[in-house]
């Protein structure tokens, strides 16, 4: 099977022999494959201490072609699925820790990545699967990283009080996992402030439904303009230190900072003083992917049409590095899928 692995951090397509699953696994054939930004950090080494070489890719849609011992239980041969749960911890985990019974399965310490869905088949934890209806086309793949990190992260606005008709400021709104927080945040009914860089992807967050599109240099003015005291919450997908800054900045007091993008390392870190603080008393927390059922509820949404996967480039596997750094360029909005595996 053909396959794109990093090897020292340079990508390669190479032959690889077809997998074959054991316990509780699947193999699947792999249909299509969304290109994330997390890959392009990957392959710039912008992460310290995250490998750079092995298989490469988390997002897949495909067709169940095999079973190991027990996976029957949860997906048959035929199904056409998605993968449930994004690169960070979706390959395994326990079901049994205190992180697993809390609806926290990435945090568990048996925890286990998808990688690899660069391939023409992938075989991997068949509890991770989530079938597909046929209303789900293959170009809505990016709803199993992207869509489901972006169902996360507004989804922890519900679950710390945050009612609909608030504020919430979405930095990097027109980018791969910004464009699905703008629609799933108007859907449930806040009033969404989308942030992002020049006219044209203002002009796209707009034909979302924000509430208010605005470009990152004028945000802080604006937004307090409309918005006296600013936001009840920002939700922050930029991958640049100085969005996690301005999502800040545009907070209320008492409001709810969500980080989700995760800048390069040679950016350094966001700092905070004590009085800072001491005067917005906010809620900070991190956001990453979803569970299973996250992503059960939605593909739903999907389904029921009220999330839509905005691709604005398709391509092969051999074009997978070029596709890469036009994604690095910011030269689209919204998502990038790479449609045949097999050449």
């Amino acid at each position: 099977m053909r396959t794109a692995r990093l090897e020292d951090g340079e990508l390669k397509i190479q032959e690889r022999p077809s997998p074959e699953p054991g316990y509780e696994e699947a193999v699947v054939r792999i249909t299509a494959a969304g290109v994330c930004h997390s890959d392009v950090h990957l392959l710039k080494g912008d992460w310290t201490g995250v490998p750079r070489s092995g298989p490469f890719g988390h997002e897949g849609v495909g067709i169940v072609e095999a079973l190991g011992p027990g996976a029957e239980r949860y997906v048959n041969v035929g199904d056409r699925v998605i993968l449930g749960l994004g690169g960070s911890g979706g390959g395994y985990w326990c079901g049994a820790c205190e992180h697993c019974l809390g609806g926290k399965p990435r945090l568990c310490r048996q925890s286990k990545g998808i990688l690899g869905t660069y391939s023409e088949q992938l075989r991997l934890y068949a509890k991770s699967l989530v079938v597909l209806p046929d209303s789900i086309g293959d170009h809505e793949v990016p709803l199993a990283c992207g869509g489901l990190t972006a169902y996360g992260a507004v989804k922890k606005l519900n679950q710390y009080s945050l009612v609909p008709g608030s504020t919430v400021a979405v930095i990097g709104a027109a980018g791969g996992l910004g464009h699905y927080a703008v629609q799933i945040a108007k859907h449930w009914g806040y009033k969404v402030v989308g942030v992002d860089v020049g006219a044209e992807r203002v002009e796209f967050v707009r034909s979302l439904g924000a509430d208010l599109a605005v470009d990152v240099g004028e945000a802080a003015e604006v937004t307090r303009q409309m918005f006296p005291g600013g936001v009840h919450a920002s939700l922050v997908f930029s991958p640049r230190l100085a969005g996690f800054r301005l999502g800040m900045d545009l907070l209320r007091r008492g409001g709810m900072f969500v980080a989700v993008g995760i800048p390069a390392d040679d950016e350094g870190a966001l700092e905070l003083s004590p009085w800072e603080l001491f005067g917005k008393d906010p809620l900070i927390m991190f956001s990453a992917v979803g569970t299973v059922q996250d992503m059960r509820e939605l593909v739903q949404l999907a389904a029921d049409g009220y999330v839509k996967t905005h691709v604005s480039r398709t391509g092969t596997l051999s074009e997978l590095s070029t596709i890469l750094d036009e994604l690095d360029a910011g030269a689209y909005t919204g998502r990038a899928v790479i449609t045949d595996l097999t050449r």
